[in-house]
C-alpha cells in the first residue's frame, strides 16, 4: 500500500509570517490539527494546535504580535506521494508525530494523519504506529 492510497489530499501550507491567529482561524475553518509552514516556497514547519497552545497561549505571548515562525515545530519530516506507507508509518514512529505532510514533485499534495493510518490500514501496522507514537516522551 503506498501513501497516496491512505493521506488526505488538499492539504494547505502557510507562510512562516502569517499571524497566528490567522493559523488558528485556518484549523478552525479546515478543520484540521496541523498546517505545514514554508518560507520562500520551502517546508521549514509545522504548526499543530498543539504549538500554539503550549508555545503561545500557556507561555502568556502577545498573540498579536506572533506569527507561525515563532511557536511552529521546526525542520519539518515530510514523506512522498509513492512511498510505501509502511515506510511513511516508521517515520511517523521514529519522530513520534501524529501527522506526516506529503510531498511530489517539491509540492505540498496532502497529509498523513494517524486517524489515516487507522482507518485504511491492517490492525496490525495501525496498532504499531499507534502505540509507538501515543507512548510517553
Amino acid at each position: 500500500m503506498k501513501v497516496r492510497d491512505v493521506m488526505h489530499r488538499g492539504a494547505e501550507c502557510l507562510d512562516d509570517d502569517t499571524p497566528i491567529s490567522d493559523v488558528a482561524r485556518r484549523m478552525r475553518d479546515a478543520d484540521v490539527g496541523a498546517i505545514p509552514i514554508s518560507a520562500a516556497g520551502e517546508l521549514v514547519g509545522i504548526i499543530t494546535d498543539r504549538d500554539i497552545a503550549c508555545r503561545a497561549v500557556a507561555d502568556g505571548a502577545d498573540l498579536d504580535q506572533l506569527t507561525a515562525r515563532d511557536v511552529m515545530s521546526k525542520d519539518a519530516v515530510c514523506c512522498a506521494y509513492d512511498d510505501d506507507l509502511s515506510d511513511a508509518v516508521r517515520i511517523m514512529e521514529s519522530r513520534r508525530i501524529r501527522r506526516l505532510p506529503v510531498m511530489a514533485d517539491g509540492a505540498l499534495v496532502g497529509m498523513l494523519s494517524l486517524g489515516d493510518v487507522a482507518s485504511r490500514a491492517g490492525a496490525p501496522l495501525s496498532a504499531e504506529v499507534l502505540r509507538a507514537v501515543s507512548s510517553h516522551h
